[in-house]
């Protein structure tokens, strides 16, 4: 059997969404760097990897381990404007945005019913004004007492 090539070779797919993403993270150092309002998030901002292809194996572990379906892109662990946070699911700049899954809508939405900021941001300049927004909103204060926890190891030197 005689295999012949392909004429023209498949273009390398590009992640749109994963590329603005880290633009959208280098931003936000540039704004820590500059000492913007908005800068104050980038020590604050993590990114949950839930999304990818995987082979079965590394799925079957990864769910094991906790991995969820429809979790969001960013979370930020700042508690602005009487919300605990905030949830961004992050989507490319269309035309070249994916449709928001089922799983990433109730995400969300379960975020916000328990006292999360949930947005979703399409492209790089929408998240950076949700950025800037929430950041521009008064800290969350916290009213009584904190509850301390008597399980786990203690960690504080």
């Amino acid at each position: 059997m005689v295999q012949t090539r392909r004429a023209t070779p498949r273009r390398a797919r590009v992640d749109h969404e994963g590329v603005e993403q880290a633009v959208l993270i280098r931003w936000l150092l540039g704004e820590q760097q500059r000492g913007t309002a908005v800068g104050l998030a980038y020590e604050h901002t993590y990114h949950v990897p839930n999304g990818g292809q995987r082979n079965k194996k590394t799925a079957s572990d990864l769910k094991a381990q906790g991995v969820k379906a429809g979790v969001s892109d960013l979370v930020v662990k700042l508690a602005r404007g009487g919300w605990h946070g905030l949830y961004i699911e992050f989507k490319a700049t269309p035309p070249h945005h994916a449709s928001t899954a089922k799983s990433q809508r109730e995400w969300l939405a379960l975020a916000e019913d328990e006292g999360y900021c949930a947005v979703l941001a399409r492209g790089l300049e929408e998240a950076k004004a949700v950025l800037r927004e929430y950041m521009s909103w008064p800290e969350t204060e916290i009213v009584g007492q904190r509850q301390g926890m008597t399980h786990g190891t203690e960690w504080r030197g």
